[in-house]
């Protein structure tokens, strides 16, 4: 059996096991010692054989980010882009998340952040609280005003 044979063997373990990016496959690749021709080889073959899809991999990443950890869809993009996933996928990947689920999810963390405030006594600093949290969750700015406004007018 050849090294690629058994490197492409072990590759396509790892790939099954879970989605993932051309960008992992590749550190993966070079971290089994597979360089230059051999790595591009063994990327083709994968992607070939459909163990390696971007378009499945970003759509499985948002999906997973936003309803495991309630990630809003600026942090979902940047995580993407720092794996390096195409601006095509990584569209395709948020546009796979349901608007209406979206803005519950945003709605429900709105809730939660704001009972958990219960005790704070100055409104602005409660609001920059909620605000605060909801930004680093990666919700976008103009939809938590759209949610403060519908509290607000409850």
């Amino acid at each position: 059996m050849t090294v690629l044979a058994a490197t492409l063997a072990t590759i396509k373990h790892y790939c099954a096991y879970q989605e993932r990016c051309h960008s992992e496959v590749r550190h993966k690749l070079l971290e089994l010692g597979c360089y230059g021709e051999e790595l591009e080889e063994a990327i083709g073959i994968l992607i070939e054989e459909n163990f390696l899809n971007e378009e499945r991999f970003a759509v499985a990443f948002a999906g997973g980010k936003f309803r495991m950890q309630s990630w809003g869809k600026v942090k979902i993009r940047q995580h993407l882009k720092q794996k390096q996933v195409s601006e095509y996928c990584i569209n395709k990947g948020l546009n796979s998340i349901d608007d209406k689920d979206y803005y519950d999810k945003l709605l429900a963390l709105f809730e939660k952040k704001s009972q958990s405030l219960g005790t704070e006594r100055n409104p602005w600093r409660k609001r920059q609280k909620i605000a605060a949290y909801l930004l680093q969750k990666g919700f976008e700015s103009d939809l938590i005003q759209q949610v403060w406004n519908s509290d607000e007018s409850m």
